[in-house]
Order: structure tokens, then sequence, then C-alpha cells
């Protein structure tokens, strides 16, 4: 566990300490009432640390020696969070917007618990590795497909 702290270089330490960022504003704004100002800066917070996870992620090779599936999914985080504040920078946005919004960066918080359970998984490299991964990406989209229905049902009722 020391040498995977003790290597990780100045690129590696932005990007957790980011990554680190993005898990807490990620996970107080699904926990938190929507629309309310704190919930605006904290989502601020939160794509900005993000922002910065994606781009450390491609200066960081020495997983994979070049490009990895960790650099595809960042790619999918860009799209993500473009896909979710696009909509909130419209002057008039309307429901249709907000739920984009809402579930969009759901979905991206999902992703970064997923991409957390991922890297841990290929950095520690313990047995049953794979299962676990396996398992905990398949709990954490479950969990998250259940909440982001529930803000769904309680911010946009049909």
């Amino acid at each position: 566990m020391e040498n995977l702290i003790a290597n990780l270089g100045v690129t590696g330490w932005i990007h957790f300490i980011a990554a680190l960022l993005s898990l807490i504003t990620g996970t107080a704004i699904i926990l938190m009432t929507k629309g309310t100002p704190l919930h605006k800066r904290v989502g601020y917070v939160y794509v900005a640390s993000m922002i910065v996870v994606i781009v450390t992620s491609f200066m960081i090779y020495r997983l994979f020696g070049g490009f990895g599936i960790f650099h595809a999914f960042a790619l999918l985080s860009t799209f993500a969070l473009v896909g979710g504040m696009a909509p909130m920078l419209k002057k008039n946005r309307g429901s249709k917007e907000l739920q984009q919004h809402s579930e969009v960066m759901g979905w991206s918080v999902v992703g970064l618990y997923c991409a957390f359970i991922s890297e841990t998984c290929s950095r520690l490299r313990f047995e049953n590795a794979m299962i676990v991964l396996g398992i905990g990406c398949f709990l954490t989209c479950g969990i998250g497909s259940y909440l982001i229905k529930k803000t769904k049902r309680q911010y946009f009722p049909e």
C-alpha cells in the first residue's frame, strides 16, 4: 500500500485529491435538496473537480503504458458532464432540461463510484478482484439507478 501512495507523483496526487473531492461533493449532491443555492455551489465544485480528474487522467499512463480503459471512461465522463451541464446554460430552461441535468449528472456520479471501485481493484490486485469489481459496479449501478429514479419521481412527477 505504501508503494501505491509513494509512487503517485504530482499528477497522481492532484488526480487523487480531485477524485476524492468529486466523490464527496457528488455524494452530497445526490443526497441534498435540488435547486437550492447550496446545491448549485456544491455542484460547481463537483464539476470543477471532475474536470481536474478527467484532465489529469489523460496524463497518467503508468497502469497500462498507454491509452487504456480508464481513459475511455474519462471520455465518457466528459460527455456526461457536458450533457448534464449544457441544459443548465440555457436561459429559459424547463422541466425537460432540468430532468436531463438531474439524470445525466446522477449517472456521472454513479460512473465516478464505478471508476473508484475499478481503480481500487486494478491497483491493489488482490485475489478475486474481478469478482469484487463486477459485484461492486453492479450494486453501484443498481443503487444509483434507484436514487436517480427516486429523484425523478420526487422532482418531476408525471
